[in-house]
């Protein structure tokens, strides 16, 4: 009987498990000014999505730590944004940005399309908030849901995954460095 409900309870977490690595679809986050957002507009860069309710305790803490590490590392490439998912998240973004000093966008989108960006299953909780980390190329490396113990030391987890991620693809092309041998 233990056995059958630990392989069921495993059957559950690999359904629960979301694909990874896996080539980040595109998502758009809604602007309170009007102006969406485009994921594939900052390919290039190093993402991290926050996945968030403007209200929940755990998300503050993650966008205040991702507003520390976008002010050290936003110049090698690092590029967070904001996605607040609570109903009427339109109407509580621009004081969340104020009331935490965000110099990141933040904007908003309805559940359904974070669901599916995410793969999570659709009758698990959602635990808030949700990280995902997108590489310079557009893959999704990493995923974190607010349960997971990354968040036990979320700045220094994230610094540890962020660092290499920032290294990659940062030397010059080819043909600047021909340029540069010629000079």
């Amino acid at each position: 009987m233990l056995a059958r409900f630990a392989a069921a309870i495993a059957a559950v977490l690999s359904v629960a498990a979301a694909d990874l690595p896996r080539t980040a679809p595109e998502f758009q986050v809604r602007m309170t000014n009007g102006k969406d957002i485009l994921l594939s507009g900052y390919k290039g860069k190093v993402v991290v999505l926050e996945f968030l309710l403007t209200t929940c305790p755990h998300c503050q803490k993650a966008s205040q730590t991702m507003n520390r590490l976008y002010k050290e590392l936003g110049p090698q490439g690092m590029q967070p944004v904001g996605v607040a998912i609570n109903e009427m998240a339109n109407l509580f973004v621009d004081d969340y940005v104020k009331q935490f000093n965000l110099g990141y966008p933040v904007g908003f989108s309805p559940r359904d399309p974070v669901i599916e960006f995410l793969q999570h299953p659709v009758m698990m909780s959602l635990m808030m908030p949700q990280l995902v980390v997108i590489d310079r190329k557009g893959v999704i490396r990493y995923q974190y849901p607010g349960n997971d113990p990354f968040f036990e030391n979320e700045e220094k987890n994230l610094r540890e995954i962020l660092l290499p991620l920032l290294k990659q693809g940062t030397a010059a092309p080819a043909k600047a460095k021909a340029a540069a041998k010629k000079s």
